[in-house]
């Protein structure tokens, strides 16, 4: 029969833009459907503002360091409300832009709810599609547990909209949207607490990261609280809030941020109406090729619960794109070695097994460690310390895994990656010619193993 569409994406984030621009290319007929916002959650309440965010915190490291090199300011002043208009005139330029990418595709773009009503009917706005194929990239969303006053605690959601800077905030959570928010936070002069659950922060992240992150932040005055969970959040007379721990204490503050995880967007999407089956976690289950349950509907990005980051739903747009209707050009994505940024404060470079990883896969390692005082923090008081680590394969020499925390980690480590997709040795590392003086060489310079 003839369909309306032959590709209906649902959700106009990196991946369901990329999978409908590519597929338009390639001589599809292709509508993208989206209720909130183009560019999903990176472009709006994700990882773009939180990067200006991140500017915007580590301006107050760099006028701490202007002193030592002979530079008299006065007292600066902070302005959220500046910070904020800013943001948002640059994301609503970035909304407009992926309009563009995706009508100048030829893409047929709806704005509005999109519910599945069959295996080839999609409804929005009250208008029904006959589609081919259904590819779902609706994403993730905050979740915040179900306590006594979760209404009173905001996530990485509402930050970004905040009237003002809270004078006290209370983060809540260990992976790296905590940490990363965090840092703004501090960094912006808020009094900042961050409290989680577990023993340290960062689980799944090389051991010597997690612990130098920890030491780091603590010489920066953050106040870090592990083996702690809350247990209900109550609002004062005066408006401030209380959170009840599990363990009696109590902390006060204006802000409870909570990032303790993200569920999969699924909500009216109507799966019931198809034979989509979801995973032990939720995510919707799919095979190697995006393929769900149900034949005629795919799945990509934060949606199928692999690796949640925009450059991997990227990834899984095009290969979906290809597949289906560029098959010469079609190449499966690569999970391994993904370079990966935490933009906390100092930030973390990664890419490729952690030494734990590494030493759980059966390889014997040998391990290169550094930790350094940065050039330039040599004419400051401060004492920030970068630390740089090589996890190599002791019987093949094979570098296994880079990681970095630092200034500029996440530039550092993207280069890094490359030469780990491409099977550098760690005799090659040590014969490449470092950039001096950089704290990039150090990885080149790395000679003497610690471990």
């Amino acid at each position: 029969m003839a369909y309306d569409f032959d590709l209906f994406v649902i959700g106009a984030g990196s991946g369901g833009v990329r999978a409908a621009r590519f597929a338009a290319g390639f001589g599809a007929k292709v509508a993208v459907a989206e209720s909130r916002y183009l560019g999903g959650t990176c472009v709006n309440v994700g990882c773009v503002p939180k990067k200006l965010l991140v500017y915007g915190a580590h301006v107050a490291d760099e006028l701490e360091q202007a002193a030592g090199y002979g530079w008299t300011l006065e007292e600066g002043h902070f302005d959220w409300g500046t910070l904020i208009a800013n943001k948002n005139r640059e994301i609503d330029r970035l909304n407009g832009i992926y309009r563009n990418l995706l009508t100048g595709s030829g893409v047929t773009l709806l704005q509005g709810h999109a519910r599945i009503t069959g295996p080839h009917q999609v409804e929005v706005n009250g208008e029904q599609y006959s589609v081919e194929r259904i590819l779902i990239a609706t994403g993730g969303w905050p979740q915040v547990p179900d306590i006594p006053g979760k209404e009173l605690a905001i996530t990485s959601n509402e930050a970004f909209y905040l009237k003002e800077l809270p004078r006290r905030v209370l983060v809540v959570g260990g992976g790296y949207i905590a940490v990363e928010f965090a840092g703004i936070f501090q960094g912006l002069g808020s009094d900042t607490t961050l409290l989680y659950r577990a023993d340290l922060f960062l689980r799944g992240f090389d051991g010597s990261v997690r612990t130098h992150l920890k030491e780091e932040l603590e010489k920066r005055g953050m106040n870090l609280q592990f083996n702690a969970d809350i247990q209900r959040i109550d609002k004062l007379e005066d408006g401030t809030l209380k959170a009840t721990l599990k363990d009696g204490r109590e902390l006060v503050a204006d802000c409870v941020f909570y990032a303790t995880g993200r569920r999969p967007m699924l909500d009216n999407l109507g799966l019931e109406n198809t034979g989509v089956e979801l995973d032990e976690r939720g995510f919707i289950r799919v095979d190697e090729q995006y393929q769900t349950t149900a034949p005629s509907i795919l799945a990509i990005g934060d949606v199928i619960g692999r690796v949640q980051l925009t450059p991997v739903a990227l990834a899984e747009g095009m290969a979906v794109a290809r597949r289906l209707f560029k098959p010469e050009q079609y190449r499966p994505v690569d999970y391994q070695n993904i370079p990966t940024a935490v933009f906390s404060q100092p930030p973390i470079g990664t890419v490729g097994l952690t030494e734990e990883q590494a030493l759980d896969a059966g390889h014997k390692v040998t391990i290169f460690e550094s930790r350094f005082r940065a050039m330039k923090l040599t004419l400051t008081e401060i004492q920030e310390k970068t630390l740089m680590k090589l996890v190599v394969d002791a019987e093949t020499d094979k570098v296994l895994g880079c990681h970095m925390v630092g200034p500029d980690a996440g530039e550092i480590i993207q280069g890094l990656g490359i030469a780990l997709k491409a099977g550098a040795t760690k005799q090659q590392f040590d014969e490449t010619i470092g950039v001096h003086p950089t704290a990039a060489e150090e990885f080149v310079t790395l000679r003497t193993a610690t471990r």
